[in-house]
């Protein structure tokens, strides 16, 4: 939906609510598209931040799987002389 910034004025609570829903709002000064209008993206909490990365870790830890340390993740590469084999 485009309207003059003077038609906008008399109107802007509509707009707004409009824009709100997810209307493309968009005004224009002498028939060319200058500004428009669109809902501000809430961000989360510094709470729900710090839940959603207590779950990764969760998760993250949930998954971890015991094995080889890394100092012995190349033995097969080697014999018991500790010669490449």
């Amino acid at each position: 939906m485009q309207v003059s910034v003077t038609q906008a004025k008399g109107q802007l609570t509509e707009l707004v609510r409009r824009a709100e829903a997810g209307e493309e709002v968009v005004l224009t000064r002498h028939g060319r598209a200058t500004v428009r209008l669109a809902p501000v993206e809430q961000r989360p909490t510094a709470a729900e931040r710090r839940a959603a990365i207590a779950a990764v870790q969760t998760a993250a830890a949930e998954k971890t799987v015991e094995g080889p340390g890394a100092a012995r993740s190349q033995d097969f590469l080697y014999d018991d002389d500790g010669l490449p084999a």
